[in-house]
């Protein structure tokens, strides 16, 4: 049977209903869609009523540039090992726990390219906070303690031609020449891609997004 938006949606529902604060990841490959999927998942679970839910990206827990340079890693920047991965999940843990005050989530600025502290308030209101990235799944380093914080983990799924060109779009969006783009996908992006991919079969859910026909 297809799954609709609909069928996400009350599952969504399901994971926060009569009981303490849900956290519900969303993963996939670099260019999948994630971040689209859970702003349309959070903008329509919230409706026009009381905001109950609270979408915090994993991209806030990036290092630094100046710490990418220091470690030798910013030519890497986008692999696991150059996000706060035990830091990210700290942060959900907290998440998890404090009812009674705002926690506060690091942002990313897209065109900067840097974290930025304290950009995303989770007020005590929510009760299911959404959260994306590319290493939910991840089974070395510190990134068990993420995947054992959260719900339940969804991989978004797309047509490999699509997303590779709506990565390259994005790079270009944000100041990258095509061949410049196309390299970077080539020699960066490609192998973290790869190694997300393999971490498909750990996830509660296989979500076809391009199916959904959400807009980007």
């Amino acid at each position: 049977m297809r799954m609709t938006f609909d069928d996400l949606l009350t599952r969504a529902r399901s994971l926060a209903e009569g009981g303490p604060r849900a956290l519900l990841g969303i993963t996939g490959s670099p260019g999948a869609g994630k971040s689209t999927f859970a702003e349309h998942l959070v903008r329509a679970l919230n409706g026009t009523g009381e905001p109950w839910v609270a979408h915090v990206p994993m991209d806030g827990f990036h290092l630094a540039d100046v710490e990418l340079d220091r470690l030798g890693r910013r030519d890497r920047k986008g692999a696991p090992d150059t996000f706060d991965a035990a830091g990210y999940a700290a942060l959900l843990g907290r998440l998890r726990e404090e009812r009674d005050e705002v926690v506060y989530a690091p942002g990313f600025e897209r065109v900067l390219e840097q974290p930025i502290a304290g950009a995303v308030p989770v007020p005590p209101t929510a009760r299911l906070v959404v959260t994306e990235g590319n290493y939910l799944l991840l089974d070395t380093g510190a990134w068990p303690r993420v995947r054992a914080r959260l719900d339940e983990v969804w991989f978004c799924e797309l047509d490999e031609p699509e997303r590779l060109r709506r990565l390259i779009a994005r790079h270009e969006e944000f100041g990258k020449g095509h061949e410049e783009a196309v390299a970077w996908v080539t020699r960066s992006d490609q192998p973290n891609a790869e190694l997300v991919a393999a971490t498909r079969e750990r996830a509660d859910l296989v979500v076809p997004v391009g199916e959904l026909a959400l807009t980007c």
